[in-house]
């Protein structure tokens, strides 16, 4: 309530002043006011459909979407109150003249239309500025009914100052009413940098800097007043991350500086373009240094690499797992024809040191272990390594060793002396989920069907082989994978921010200033007297 309470008696005020100066004119030159009031209304008519517009066409929206909506209307309050506050600091000594010199050309045209609108435009933007800020500060808003009361009583306060100064019943210090409400709005809209930037991540837009710095719950806890004057009124929440501080940092305390810089300490205009040069070139050397040293100061972190250990669903060692591209794996001795060139390859390393590649083929993306993964299905094993795991012809010894030492139902020792002749035929597949060239997870659903014949059997009988495939990686190995890829992606965003992100924003403002200055300095050249 607060935060709109402000914005519309401060910006209730500077339309008043306007409204008031025109007036105060038209009636000196015994003209009719009716001109202008049509064009007050107007403007007064447009910039509540502005507002309206923008807060229906959000709340439209989906969630994701509406967040976007937020990050731009937030983005446009801040430039909007900015602008507003730089515009009245260099130009409010000037605004009466300028108003009176347009509105007596209007006059001199002998338009009403004219005049009507030039008090359109005049109010129109402060309207159209008043309105997209209060919409911004309803988003911020804890209440969205206390903003609203906010907001009418702030317009109908300045309402009121406005008439008394227009018919001077009182006197009010205009420079520091402005000063002390900058102040106030400046504040105001370092708290919606915040939430413009907090939105911009819902809405997938920022994904950098977002380590939490400090809890302000112990400061404002939730439903708290002290909540409702930091969150509600100047936008800070109580877990601010990096990004967000450093957004409200970044535009407060320039801000502030601009405003309470006495005015006497302040260059002249001889020593402004010094000073701005000055500021430029300590901008660059900033932005320059951190460039080089935030990547120094935080390396680039690099995933651990190995073997991954598998287990069978009775929790003992079963192989391990190794990630190879097809040309490693080759190289490493594993079948060519399970290599199909460029992809990925599966290495297999059982307990005994016999190794089997598989082929991976991709099937796009999907949510896994809490984090969105590369799917693949291992394919082609290595088939000379089959042959030999996997033999042709088996004894009735073999046999008994490959069902768990007892020899499978329906085959007798006496009557089925062997050998028998084996088929084997592999059921059931290995899903690999990879992030990258890292291996997260992997799971084994694979069965093998062993088809006999001769040997003494009358006809083919089929057998599950007991102990074959069925594994998978440990459930806390997952776990420490999906922490150390969440540990890498967080270094790698800050070190975005700190040398990146951070010295174009430092470079940005150091070639604004660096603008401002050449054009001062050709100002004053031009204005300089000639010898």
């Amino acid at each position: 309530m607060l935060a709109t309470l402000v914005i519309g008696l401060r910006e209730g005020l500077e339309a008043a002043l306007i409204v008031g100066m025109i007036a105060a004119f038209l009636r000196r030159n015994t003209i009719s006011l009716k001109p202008m009031w049509l064009g007050v209304g107007a403007a007064v008519l447009v910039s509540a459909l502005v507002g309206i517009t923008l807060e229906i066409v959000s709340a439209a929206l989906p969630q994701q979407q509406q967040e976007a909506m937020e990050t731009v209307i937030g983005a446009a309050a801040v430039i909007i109150v900015t602008f507003m506050i730089l515009w009245m600091s260099k130009n409010s000594r000037n605004m009466k003249s300028t108003l009176e010199q347009h509105a007596g050309s209007a006059l001199k045209g002998g338009s009403v239309m004219a005049l009507a609108v030039m008090a359109f435009l005049a109010v129109l933007r402060e309207g159209v500025e008043t309105a997209v800020f209060m919409v911004a500060a309803f988003q911020s808003s804890l209440s969205p009914l206390a903003a609203g009361t906010g907001a009418v009583l702030g317009l109908a306060v300045a309402s009121g100052i406005g008439f008394l100064l227009f018919r001077g019943a009182i006197k009010l210090n205009l420079a520091k009413f402005f000063q002390a409400t900058g102040v106030f709005l400046m504040f105001v809209a370092a708290g919606l940098v915040m939430k413009s930037l907090r939105t911009a991540h819902e809405a997938g837009w920022l994904n950098v800097g977002q380590d939490t710095t400090i809890s302000l719950a112990w400061l404002a806890p939730n439903g708290s007043a002290r909540a409702a004057i930091l969150t509600g009124v100047f936008g800070i929440p109580n877990d601010p991350r990096v990004v967000e501080l450093l957004g409200w940092a970044l535009y407060l305390v320039p801000m502030l500086a601009f405003i309470l810089w006495p005015r006497r300490a302040k260059p002249t205009p001889a020593a402004l373009p010094r000073v701005q040069f000055a500021a430029a070139g300590a901008l660059a050397t900033a932005a320059v240094a951190l460039a080089i040293a935030a990547p120094l100061a935080i390396p680039a972190a690099t995933l651990s690499s190995g073997t991954t250990p598998a287990l069978t669903s009775s929790g003992e060692a079963a192989v391990t797992l190794r990630l190879a591209s097809d040309e490693a794996a080759v190289a490493a001795g594993a079948n060519a024809a399970a290599a199909t060139g460029g992809g990925k390859t599966l290495i297999v390393t059982a307990t005994d040191g016999h190794s089997n590649s598989y082929a991976l083929t991709g099937h796009g993306t999907e949510s896994h272990a809490g984090r969105t993964l590369s799917a693949y299905t291992a394919v082609g094993g290595d088939s000379a390594s089959s042959s030999t795991a996997e033999p042709a012809e088996l004894s009735v010894a073999a046999l008994v060793e490959l069902n768990g030492g007892r020899i499978p139902v329906g085959i007798s020792a006496s009557a089925n002396p062997g050998p028998f002749d084996a088929s084997w035929k592999h059921k059931g597949a290995i899903t690999v989920w990879l992030a990258g060239d890292t291996l997260v997870d992997a799971v084994n659903d694979e069965g093998t069907a062993l088809t006999l014949s001769g040997g003494g059997l009358a006809s083919p009988r089929t057998i599950a082989v007991v102990g074959d495939g069925g594994w998978s990686v440990p459930e806390d190995h997952v776990t420490a994978a999906v922490t150390e890829l969440n540990t890498l992606e967080s270094a790698r965003s800050e070190n975005t921010l700190w040398s990146c992100m951070l010295p174009s924003v430092l470079a940005i403002a150091a070639v604004a200033f660096l603008v401002a200055a050449r054009r001062n300095r050709r100002q004053l050249l031009v204005t300089a007297p000639s010898p």
